[in-house]
């Protein structure tokens, strides 16, 4: 019997020894597993940013109004099994091994041998389908056309949240360019829920629903009425619902809550069974770590995973409205591979001073060289050797009134987390 330990091994040695990027690996060994995702319901989700807290808040509801709802996303934050969820819960040891132990054999013996994101997606399959799931929150992993969750036949919804400039090299440089890869989860005859974009990529959006037979609805903005913010949590209205409560903050976590409220709408004229109180509970009771999210009080401490372009808007934005006129200590690591010049240019002006972290990632950018990047703002600069050195030099240097603000690369949001409530 394969433990846990050698099935996470098994799935992290697998490199991409195929020759050719597509669906046909995916296809193949679901293909050999007996394809469970053909017995599934799907929200399949893309986007550049929001997705994981779209399909989060999706998944919450449902389970809310009396679904077995399947949840699949990534990156993880603390453990790998984060990524699969049944009801809130995340995928057991014994499952996880199971099930790879009888994936393991059907991927050796393809010629083309599958990559790891594509293994798990498999696995995830095969675990919703166990759990006899009544649907599946999808997120996709990189695009849309060619990622191996858009394996499955159309879903109930295609969801497309906020589209930005990420990944460019690979997904085109362009919002329409991205916009119409994204937009190849919309298939036949299913609904489609999109974020608002400007005109010229809402305008691919409506040419690929018109394509393909797709009903298209764009998320509704324009009820969206902001009551009240604090570092607790956030109240709106929105449509017929009044004083909605939500723990993740930011505005840009309400316009992707009116897409959850909109695609909650195209479920229930679809025959969904969806309350106003399974709604408002799924609101009140979201958890996606990593996302502004106020992790200790003493100093005050915060951690955000953002790292692009909008992400880092989303992250000014929530400084001068959460934090304004606070004594800020910014925490921060990054990958090499990022464009990381973004990520600095508009936060420097808010820090008093910077500690920098290497994330545990082999493509991590060394504590010291981001140092010797940031020292051109101005500011303080001081590299350590580990996470937790500088967790707990940042609540120093904040002091009891201040505040620590550590964002970058979602790789070390676990490990600043566990450190900063030790």
């Amino acid at each position: 019997m394969m433990t846990v330990d050698q099935a996470l091994e098994y799935i992290h040695s697998v490199c991409w020894k195929g020759s050719i990027p597509g669906l046909s690996r995916t296809q193949e060994l679901l293909r050999r597993m007996g394809n469970p995702e053909k017995d599934l319901k799907f929200i399949h989700i893309a986007g550049t940013n929001g997705k994981g807290s779209t399909a989060s808040m999706s998944a919450n509801i449902l389970r809310q109004a009396g679904y077995t709802v399947g949840l699949y996303t990534s990156p993880y934050i603390f453990k790998f099994h984060e990524r699969m969820q049944v009801n809130g819960e995340s995928i057991s040891d014994q499952e996880l091994a199971e099930i790879t132990e009888y994936v393991k054999p059907l991927a050796e013996t393809m010629e083309d041998h599958p990559t790891e994101f594509e293994l798990v997606t498999c696995i995830a399959f095969a675990y919703f389908k166990r759990h006899h799931c009544d649907i599946v929150s999808l997120e996709v992993g990189l695009g849309g056309e060619m990622d191996s969750t858009n394996v499955i036949e159309p879903p109930v919804v295609a969801v497309l949240t906020n589209i930005g400039l990420d990944h460019t090299e690979l997904l085109g440089d362009t919002l329409e360019k991205i916009a119409e890869t994204k937009s190849k989860i919309i298939k036949a005859g299913c609904q489609a829920v999109t974020y608002r974009e400007p005109a010229s990529v809402e305008a691919v959006f409506e040419a690929r629903c018109r394509e393909v037979g797709a009903q298209w609805t764009p998320a509704d903005f324009d009820s969206l009425r902001p009551v009240s913010a604090s570092l607790e949590g956030q109240v709106f209205d929105w449509g017929p619902y009044q004083a909605l409560e939500l723990p993740l903050l930011g505005q840009h976590q309400l316009k992707n809550a009116a897409v959850v409220l909109t695609i909650m709408e195209v479920l229930k004229k679809l025959g969904w069974q969806i309350s106003e109180e399974s709604i408002r509970q799924g609101l009140a009771t979201v958890s996606w770590p990593g996302r502004f999210e106020l992790v200790a009080r003493d100093p005050l401490f915060i951690v955000d995973g953002g790292h692009n372009p909008q992400c880092i808007e989303a992250l000014v934005n929530n400084v001068r409205d959460y934090l304004s006129g606070r004594k800020l200590t910014i925490l921060t690591g990054v990958l090499a591979d990022k464009d990381y010049s973004d990520m600095y240019r508009d936060m420097a002006v808010f820090a008093s001073e910077f500690v920098t972290v290497t994330p545990p990632n082999p493509r991590a950018l060394d504590a010291a060289d981001l140092k010797a990047y940031l020292e051109q703002f101005g500011k303080p600069v001081t590299a350590c050797s580990t996470v937790a050195d500088g967790v707990r030099l940042a609540k120093e240097k904040a002091g009891p009134d201040g505040v620590v603000l550590a964002y970058g690369s979602l790789y070390m949001v676990g490990d600043i987390e566990e450190a900063a409530r030790a």
